[in-house]
């Protein structure tokens, strides 16, 4: 059984005022999604990504082709029930707390009294909100909001969440807590479906992505599928380097660069190996601080083919 299952999945607007025109925000896409699996929805702004999930959540209808949540039609109520969403710009009443909310949320789903309140603290534990839960919406941050609406998408411990940029205005250590967060639901075997632009999220996370570009899917797999990551050279720090070390280094084809006094960021080509670099400087009296391989990443994977994607609109 999919999760997650789209068929020519299509959504068109009409854009001008006089002489009106179809605008194209979602071009046939399909694409199929595994139980328990963690999916990234990958894509610049403009394209496409919060449409497919706004025709996932049927907030918007589609133009033609059809979708499928948990085996069932993307409109079925009751499969709604096993959902959790968090849209790109949660909003929410102002004039209460955090835990009037989630409680109102919470009985939505027949939560009531001390399991109600029960999920509503484990909830609020879970995406790092404490004292401040008591406080009126009027009052968070981005990121605190933010975090209300995850904790709102789980409230019903749902077995497939979506999430639409959920890091976004998160600080470093949220971000952090959200990733830790997605990663426990694929554990007890929820789907997670979320669209991003931020891809070293979705490196450190999914299990596949899919990258949309010009409303179109332009690549879907699994990471090493997509990206071949062989080792393009090697990333070195090192101490105490000689100025003879730095030229015989630049002879092998390496860059050193000054970093603080005595410090340099030394980069080795491929043909060069790790071990002969180490070995010449360690030879100098230098020291290792830190070494780490180069190789292709999602980034560059992703811009190619949005690239790629322009220049066919464009051709």
């Amino acid at each position: 059984m999919h999760a997650i299952r789209t068929e020519g999945l299509t959504k068109h607007y009409s854009v001008g005022f006089w002489r009106s025109r179809p605008y194209v925000a979602l071009d046939h896409l399909s694409l199929e999604v595994a139980q328990g699996e963690i999916f990234g929805f990958l894509g610049p702004n403009g394209a496409g990504k919060t449409t497919t999930l706004k025709l996932l959540m049927q907030l918007i209808f589609p133009t033609s082709g059809q979708a499928w949540i948990l085996d069932r039609p993307a409109g079925d109520v009751e499969m709604r029930r096993r959902i959790g969403y968090l849209p790109e710009n949660p909003s929410f009443y102002d004039n209460v707390s955090a835990e009037e909310l989630l409680a109102y949320f919470a009985a939505l789903f027949g939560y009531r009294g001390a399991e109600r309140a029960k999920r509503v603290a484990v909830l609020l534990d879970e995406v790092g909100l404490g004292a401040e839960r008591r406080l009126q919406l009027r009052k968070y941050s981005k990121g605190m909001i933010q975090r209300v609406g995850l904790a709102q998408a789980l409230i019903n411990d749902p077995d497939v969440v979506f999430l639409d940029e959920p890091m976004s205005g998160l600080d470093p250590i949220g971000r952090r807590e959200v990733r830790d967060i997605i990663l426990r639901l694929r554990d007890r075997g929820a789907t997670v479906f979320f669209s991003s632009h931020i891809l070293a999220d979705a490196e450190s996370i999914c299990s596949r992505v899919g990258i949309v570009a010009g409303g179109k899917l332009v690549a879907a797999g699994t990471l090493a599928d997509m990206v071949p990551f062989h080792i393009k050279g090697w990333d070195l720090i090192v101490s105490g380097v000689s100025a003879d070390t730095r030229a015989a280094l630049a002879a092998r084809g390496a860059t050193a660069t000054l970093i603080s006094e005595g410090r340099y960021h030394v980069v080795l080509p491929p043909e060069l190996s790790s071990a002969e670099a180490v070995a010449l400087v360690r030879a100098t009296g230098g020291e290792l601080v830190s070494i780490n391989p180069v190789r292709d990443t999602l980034e560059d994977f992703f811009l190619a083919q949005v690239q790629q994607s322009a220049r066919r609109t464009f051709d």
